[in-house]
């Protein structure tokens, strides 16, 4: 039986003008017919990721008050640590525990008129009792971003669009973000709802797995297994890229069902996104490509926006209603924050 979810390798980039326009094609076969992929020749090497995988394991095995130390409802910019149960997806509890990391800058100042997703701006939280997670995951966020920035450009070139095509979009203030998860087993939690069924909202999300399964993609109207292989990253387009081709790529639902009895999961999800007050352009596609667009598939309980502050800001709140009310209570009660 053919792998449901392909394997591309991003070295063929390099590798002469032959290999070079079959990655394009292939990327974009993958990206539009299953929004998942696993990624080979990225260049990160097997230390690099046994580093950040080690840091993460060494997070989650500080006592719970070192961890909750840092918990996310203090901090107005949704970074900080989360129990497991704490995070909700379609309004079910996601059993994982998590910390939630994103690009280190000085807050916007406040004031009238200042659009309320500015407040997703600013510092985030790191834990006293383990200096060493700082830098090893900022160097993690600084080597994904260069692979993400890679595929992107390739994403561009793959719809017969300039390389460059997304730049003025994420250039100098990228909203990239990250977490460290771990996953306990079905005997340590209340269901088997890892994280429920769900798209991502960036332009790329890549994931690092350690060696555990529990990742599945829905494909065709089943849910398929992304089981951990040695050496890739899990690939999968966000809605940002679906909205810029009108569908044409696919931002594909999928979750996490809960390890077993006495095994847990770690995981590294980073999200590449768009600056925060930039607005997605609509490509320009070929009659060809342009023909074969969907249309973007939104959800009419959630639906999109072009302007990425307003989607993320959204989307922070339906998953953090504690951080929600605590920083955004006159949102909530106004219905202001879309705004």
């Amino acid at each position: 039986m053919p792998r449901i979810v392909p394997v591309l390798d991003l070295s063929r980039l390099e590798q002469g003008a032959s290999e070079y326009r079959t990655f394009l094609l292939d990327l974009r076969t993958a990206a539009r017919d299953v929004g998942f992929f696993y990624l080979s020749g990225h260049g990160i090497s097997a230390s690099e990721i046994d580093d950040v995988l080690d840091a993460s394991r060494r997070f989650f095995a500080l006592p719970q008050a070192d961890k909750l130390a840092i918990e996310m409802v203090k901090s107005q910019q949704f970074r900080g640590y989360t129990r497991a149960g704490g995070e909700l997806t379609k309004g079910a509890a996601d059993w994982r525990e998590q910390l939630d990391i994103g690009v280190e800058r000085q807050p916007i100042a406040q004031g009238p008129g200042i659009a309320p997703w500015t407040r997703l701006q600013g510092p985030n939280q790191w834990p006293s009792a383990l200096p060493e997670l700082k830098p090893a995951l900022l160097a993690w966020q600084a080597t994904a971003t260069a692979v993400a920035i890679r595929l992107l450009k390739a994403f561009a070139l793959s719809l017969d669009q300039p390389e460059d095509a997304f730049d003025a979009i994420y250039r100098d203030s990228p909203n990239h973000r990250m977490k460290i998860v771990r996953y306990p087993g079905r005997d340590a939690t209340a269901g088997n709802q890892g994280v429920g069924a769900h798209k991502d909202g960036g332009f790329l999300t890549l994931l690092l797995q350690d060696d555990n399964k529990g990742l599945q993609v829905e494909y065709d109207g089943s849910w398929v297994n992304v089981d951990p292989l040695p050496g890739t990253l899990v690939v999968n387009i966000g809605e940002l890229l679906e909205l810029a081709s009108n569908g044409y790529l696919r931002a594909t639902v999928h979750r996490v069902v809960t390890p077993p009895t006495g095994v847990e999961r770690i995981s590294v999800p980073f999200f590449f996104s768009a600056r925060l007050d930039a607005t997605i352009p609509l490509l320009g596609l070929s009659e060809e490509l342009a023909a074969q667009a969907r249309g973007p598939a939104s959800d009419p309980d959630n639906p999109l926006f072009r302007d990425v502050g307003i989607n993320v800001l959204k989307s922070r709140l339906r998953s953090h209603p504690d951080v929600a009310r605590r920083h955004y209570a006159d949102l909530l009660e106004t219905g202001a924050a879309g705004s």
